[in-house]
């Protein structure tokens, strides 16, 4: 198999702070996720975002990869994983999830194993798994490796990061497994209480003229309307599109950011200096 260089994949040198990592991954996740992204090989390029993040942002590890990293290994180089190499214990198969959420290479695999690895209480009854916020959104069957064995979980609708799940007689010596659900980072979404926070990127001519935009939502996607003179920092509330609850569904909130396209040619540095002299810039 080929080493992979992570740091490279995410375009941040190896002293990356953990600030720059996330700044960086949010970036990519944005340009290349599925959904939006018209690009070729798109759909590979998330990925293997996903992948890299996925190790960066641990510091185990990160700290681990480093260490081989140290060993001179170059992209595409064949590489095989030192004898003893620890690749923990309990293992969550995220294959069928989307979303970036498996699917990881097997140069990921032959170093931390397939999927995320769970954090194993000292008693060993009670593990973490990180789910994706789709599956925390809409709830459904979620299979799980524990050791030799695969279950199949059932995940509520609307389930909060910190609430646990009860498998009777799953745990060592015939106890109680809890499984303590954690929610995985997303590239798009925040989650403030039951709210969704989103920033959607718009042109100026579309917050200034106004627009319909469609947005991704935990449930799919929706048309968004902008209003005329909206400016950057504006918040948008798509009722009901936030998490599930007992009194209800929260809301999404669309937070506007408006990106200026680059003037590349003649013509569009013509009509920047122009709109400059219109709007008292110049």
């Amino acid at each position: 198999m080929e080493f992979k260089d992570y740091y490279q994949t995410l375009g941040v040198e190896p002293s990356a702070s953990d600030a720059e990592i996330k700044t960086a991954y949010r970036r990519l996740a944005r340009k290349y996720h599925p959904d939006v992204s018209k690009e070729t090989g798109a759909e590979e390029r998330f990925k293997a975002v996903n992948e890299a993040y996925e190790v960066l942002k641990d510091c185990d590890k990160r700290a681990q990869y480093d260490q081989l990293k140290a060993g001179g290994y170059r992209p595409g180089e064949d590489f095989r994983p030192p004898p003893g190499f620890n690749r923990g214990g309990f293992q969550f198969d995220f294959n069928d999830l989307g979303g970036g959420g498996g699917g990881f290479s097997d140069f990921f695999e032959s170093l931390f194993g397939g999927g995320q690895r769970a954090q194993q209480a000292p008693s060993g009854s009670r593990v973490k798994l990180a789910i994706p916020l789709e599956r925390a959104y809409a709830g459904g069957k979620q299979k799980i490796r524990v050791g030799e064995r695969t279950l199949e979980i059932n995940i509520p609708a609307g389930i909060r990061a910190g609430q646990s799940i009860r498998l009777a007689k799953q745990g060592e010596r015939g106890g109680d497994l809890m499984i303590e659900i954690d929610y995985q980072e997303h590239p798009e979404f925040e989650l403030d209480g039951q709210n969704v926070l989103y920033t959607v990127t718009l042109m100026p001519w579309q917050a200034a003229l106004g627009d319909t935009v469609s947005v991704p939502t935990l449930g799919g996607k929706v048309g968004l309307k902008i209003p005329a003179g909206s400016d950057s920092g504006k918040r948008l509330r798509l009722k009901g599109r936030g998490m599930p609850g007992k009194q209800g569904n929260g809301d999404q909130l669309v937070e506007i950011e408006i990106s200026a396209p680059p003037a590349d040619t003649e013509e569009q540095k013509a009509l920047y200096r122009r709109m400059a002299e219109l709007y008292g810039g110049a």
